[in-house]
């Protein structure tokens, strides 16, 4: 009995160890990430609540193209996030001059990508015709899209960098870019939606033009702080020109693609909501673009501590150190959920206040109220669903939880809500009808998530361990 004691106690003196050492790293990393992915997200914040004070219509309109434009743009943007992983274990490895010809095809890609995406925002009309919306508020989504579609080629390029930015630990070149824009971003929000200075009005489009305007200005002045700051000479970035290069531009694809469309998954399985809560009418969907816009807030935390944790993981893969890279995992996991629950509590305890942030009108107010025990109670399989999925991406390994996101998150997730909400079998409790049913099976699908992400790691932390075993001194 003694010995278990003892057992247990040196056990648990160790994860202590463990956590004490991969938490600093984690904070020091995820920080500035996190107060960037705030500010990022600021602007959609920003426009829901601008644009909530302007129309009804205008509202349900951005919640549509904001649906489709997330979707597009984040698939799009996970096939080039496959640079951050790859730069990663180049930096572990101290390959720093392979770093930057990485960044150059990187470049190619994000240029092939932003036409592809240009091409689909262009022509949006399909997409929206699933939520059945009414040609005035079609007509105003469409205009937005087709703005947006403008600043595309900067905002991919610019993905690039922040992937570069994220492998070499250095994230808070990028956050104070994004702090920067932010501020920009709001009076210039101001000024389209609601017209001045000899500008008419414009509504919801007008919150995709100011982001383009943003993109763009972003992209130059991280290409000029690459060009000018020493740190990234040994990255050899600007020393020479170099066309496509099939092999490369191939790895980033064969990684890049599956992480693209588990981004596409995961986002369409929420702007599919979006769009099928649209039939239940504009009130459901505000509601929900209220609820799920401060979900998407939320979920920058967790986040933010998995791209650092990722970066961390595959630095210590690239230095050839598989059983400090398992270790940080699993740290992450422990710190990120312990955190995401308290979040979750929070969340609950401060609903009301947290919804007067928004300002919406009283019918759309009672809309989103029953929401929120669905996102706080989700919390906790989302940290460790994300958390799980980068640590993944560290190992370069993308293919799996491509089908484990298919399978539950549309599956589940989608296939499930829409059964729930429209209550298809007929016997369906009123609690679960309409967009709660929606945001319960989206629930359930990210336990399923979390639960096969995490054993998917468990043995591909082994494999690399068995791989590559410690060398005796």
């Amino acid at each position: 009995m003694t010995e278990t004691r003892d057992y247990a106690y040196t056990k648990s003196q160790a994860m202590l160890a463990k956590l004490q050492r991969d938490i600093p790293k984690l904070i020091g990393l995820a920080g500035p990430l996190l107060v960037g992915q705030l500010a990022v997200i600021a602007f959609g914040v920003m426009d829901t609540a601008m644009v909530a004070r302007y129309s009804a219509d205008d509202l349900a309109a951005l919640a549509m193209a904001s649906s489709v434009f997330i979707s597009i743009y984040v698939g799009l943007t996970g096939v080039v996030s496959a640079l951050a992983p790859i730069a990663g274990q180049l930096f572990g490895a101290k390959r720093f001059d392979e770093i930057g010809e990485e960044v150059r095809q990187g470049w190619w890609l994000s240029l092939g990508l932003s036409l592809f995406g240009i091409l689909i925002l262009a022509n949006p009309g399909i997409l929206l015709s699933i939520a059945n919306a009414s040609p005035e508020v079609e007509a105003k989504a469409i205009l937005y899209l087709q703005i947006v579609a403008w600043g595309l080629p900067a905002s991919m390029a610019m993905r690039v960098l922040v992937a570069f930015h994220n492998a070499v630990s250095k994230p808070t070149v990028i956050t104070w870019l994004q702090i920067i824009g932010l501020l920009l971003k709001i009076p210039l929000n101001a000024w389209l939606i609601y017209g001045g200075l000899g500008i008419d009005p414009m509504g919801g489009p007008g919150c995709a033009l100011a982001t383009v305007v943003i993109n763009w200005l972003w992209l130059i002045a991280a290409l000029w702080i690459v060009y000018q700051g020493k740190f990234y000479q040994i990255f050899a970035v600007y020393q020479r020109f170099s066309w496509p290069d099939k092999h490369k531009i191939s790895t980033l694809l064969k990684l890049g693609l599956p992480i693209g469309l588990s981004y596409l998954i995961e986002v369409t399985s929420f702007a599919f909501m979006a769009l099928f809560i649209a039939r239940l009418g504009t009130l459901p969907l505000a509601g929900h673009q209220i609820v799920a816009n401060l979900g998407t807030v939320l979920y920058m935390l967790p986040l933010s501590l998995s791209i650092a944790t990722s970066t961390l993981v595959a630095q210590s893969i690239g230095a050839d150190k598989p059983t400090l890279a398992k270790e940080i995992g699993w740290s992450s996991l422990m710190f990120t959920t312990s955190i995401c629950v308290l979040v979750g509590l929070l969340v609950w305890q401060f609903k009301y206040p947290l919804l007067d942030l928004y300002a919406p009108p009283e019918e759309v107010r009672l809309a989103a109220i029953p929401l929120f025990l669905f996102i706080a109670f989700y919390q906790i399989f989302d940290a460790l669903q994300v958390t799980s999925a980068f640590i993944l991406r560290g190992y370069r390994v993308a293919f799996w939880p491509m089908w484990i996101y298919a399978i539950s998150l549309w599956g589940v997730g989608l296939g499930g809500g829409y059964i729930l909400g429209f209550n298809l079998t007929g016997n369906i409790p009123e609690l679960l009808q309409g967009a709660q049913g929606f945001w319960f099976a989206n629930s359930m699908s990210l336990a399923i998530a979390a639960a096969l992400l995490m054993t998917l790691f468990k043995h591909t932390a082994k494999r690399f361990e068995k791989e590559h075993p410690p060398v005796e001194v």
